[in-house]
């Protein structure tokens, strides 16, 4: 709770200026009772028509006053509440964006989803007018006992003694409907990972080819009877607990009359006394309501905010030291010295005591089978994790000495499963360099052998390229990803298996589209299609999170190892597809 009060503290200005205008809008409300007070028992009776205007007149105006202030209220607390709303938001997504690889791959993207769009939604009633609410609802409490004790304490005595019996109701039902709020929320955050797997263009694909349609319509129905039947417990939990204040609104105003007549026959109360002490209970009785169910939408929203603060909470993994430093002018030299990287869970260490160097401006080819290591290498370059024991360095300095944003400018990564934005082609490639103009866009798409195709498109470089970039074929997604390392310009460049799953026809377009992004670069490629890395200045042969071989094509073949075999198995299967031609060569 404390967390909860200390966001509100950061906007307190304003919300101080909240809390006068509440003030001041419960000072003119309790003006209008007095002034019924003074219709009955003196205007009416005595025929004075002059003060009954003026009286009729003064009610209109207290109604038109309280209606102004209570507009400029609802303009203040909503700004309040949207800026608190905006800060939150922005500082979630923020941290999460700080957040390293392994949070991502550990968590489903519909869980993260839920947490900063359905979650922070959840909580902005409470920020935006609940606030506000309990507020004026204390103000109006104090002002209207004030004045109901001055006109009577018995019968004000009658009436708070009948409150303290919402307590306990009212306590329970927060207590349920926080829990209920809580599994509903989870609720939803499975339904938004289902969403995100099934109706994203891969999860539809998925489901069409296997037909599985029907399956995920039973999990999305399930799921959704379950969220619907907790929306219906804490539906029906709300509505008890209104049956319940109603009764007692409708039976407080019975018993002040009742007890009224004996404060009549006494002359103790006149009927515009009594008239005027009902209002005062109605006014009273609803901010009163009001906050033991605004005490069951604050249980509600402390589950929410507590989705909130647990994501806010989590350790962030990867970040600048107080002393990072910049990386200029990098020549690209990569080296590992005793890199140990084990994940999490994992029976074995991914990489175990790896020691190499890829020297500035060759290109270093990794090989080996699948889970030897070499992605996890190439994760570990760009520092999208820290190894557990020994170091990487780039020119020397050991990357947790550098600033991040110095490792992402010198690294240019070209993965197997190219991302596109859901945006235009033109925007896609400038997301490497958002001042590039068109010219160099141009550029980079000719030297990626893209640019006859874009230009083949009916809008060009502004097509659209759909969802994940699905309107694309497979090789035009990576040779646009090759054109965006290029309009980076890193001076290292990593390739994670970019030819592989590609046609024969794609697979040498794309060869010609490499030769001037690893030209002049350090560049560090994984390929499973040996064909692509024989003209490597150096190949590192990987098994079980070790380097066990290293050396040239023709070293390594002719030492019969692992790399020999691999050769055998795949040149026995397929004619040599095109070369990776270094630099220069």
């Amino acid at each position: 709770m404390r967390r909860v009060v200390a966001t509100f503290r950061a906007h307190w200005p304003m919300a101080s200026l909240v809390a006068l205008t509440g003030v001041v809008a419960s000072m003119t409300g309790l003006v209008s009772p007095l002034l019924v007070r003074s219709i009955i028992d003196h205007a009416l009776p005595d025929h004075d028509t002059r003060l009954l205007t003026l009286l009729c007149a003064g009610m209109i105006t207290m109604t038109v006053l309280s209606g102004i202030i209570d507009t400029g209220q609802t303009w203040l607390s909503t700004r309040v509440g949207q800026e608190m709303m905006f800060s939150l938001r922005v500082r979630l997504y923020t941290h999460l964006q700080r957040m390293s690889l392994r949070f991502f791959t550990d968590t489903r993207a519909g869980e993260i989803l839920s947490r900063v769009t359905s979650d922070v939604t959840g909580v902005q009633e409470l920020v935006t007018n609940t606030a506000s609410e309990i507020l004026n609802a204390i103000v109006v409490v104090l002002t209207t006992v004030t004045l109901m004790l001055l006109m009577d304490w018995r019968l004000t005595l009658v009436c708070l003694a009948m409150f303290p019996l919402f307590i306990y109701p009212t306590r329970r039902a927060g207590r349920m409907r926080r829990g209920l709020s809580k599994q509903s929320q989870a609720k939803v955050a499975d339904l938004s990972s289902l969403l995100e797997e099934t109706l994203s263009v891969s999860g539809a694909l998925l489901t069409k080819t296997f037909g599985r349609q029907a399956r995920e319509i039973g999990r999305f129905t399930e799921v959704s009877r379950d969220l619907m039947k907790l929306e219906l417990k804490r539906a029906m939990i709300s509505q008890v607990f209104w049956v319940v204040t109603q009764t007692f609104w409708a039976a407080a105003p019975a018993l002040i009359y009742y007890l009224g007549g004996e404060g009549l026959a006494t002359k103790r109360l006149t009927i515009g006394t009594i008239v005027a002490f009902i209002t005062l209970q109605n006014r009273l009785f609803f901010p009163l309501s009001r906050l033991f169910s605004i005490q069951v939408q604050v249980q509600s929203s402390l589950a929410l905010f507590d989705r909130i603060f647990e994501y806010l909470d989590l350790p962030v993994e990867i970040a600048d030291r107080a002393d990072a430093k910049a990386l200029s002018a990098a020549r690209g030299e990569v080296a590992f010295e005793g890199v140990t990287f084990t994940y999490e869970g994992a029976p074995r260490p991914a990489l175990d005591g790896v020691s190499m160097l890829a020297p500035p401006g060759q290109l270093t080819a990794l090989v080996g089978p699948s889970g030897a290591g070499k992605s996890t290498a190439i994760q570990l370059v760009a520092r999208l994790y820290d190894p557990q024991a020994g170091r990487i360095t780039i020119d020397g300095h050991d990357l947790r000495d550098l600033r991040l944003e110095a490792v992402a400018d010198a690294i240019g990564l070209v993965s197997q499963e190219t991302y596109l934005f859901h945006s235009t082609i033109r925007e896609n490639l400038r997301y490497a360099h958002a001042d590039a103009d068109d010219a160099a866009i141009e550029a980079a798409a000719r030297a990626a052998q893209i640019h006859e195709r874009v230009m083949e498109l009916p809008a060009g470089y502004d097509t659209v390229v759909g969802e994940r970039g699905y309107k694309l074929s497979g090789g035009e997604r990576q040779r646009i990803a090759i054109a965006r390392v290029l309009l980076k310009g890193s001076p290292i460049v990593l390739l994670d298996e970019a030819t592989s799953a590609l046609d024969s026809v794609s697979e040498r377009l794309l060869q010609a589209a490499l030769i001037p992004l690893v030209r002049g670069r350090t560049t560090i490629a994984i390929a499973h299609r040996l064909s692509t890395v024989i003209r490597a200045d150096q190949i590192l042969v990987f098994d079980r999170g070790a380097i066990v071989e290293r050396g040239t094509h023709d070293a390594l073949v002719r030492e019969g190892g692992l790399y020999a075999r691999l050769v055998e198995e795949q040149f026995g299967l397929r004619e040599t597809a095109p070369e990776i031609k270094r630099a220069g060569a």
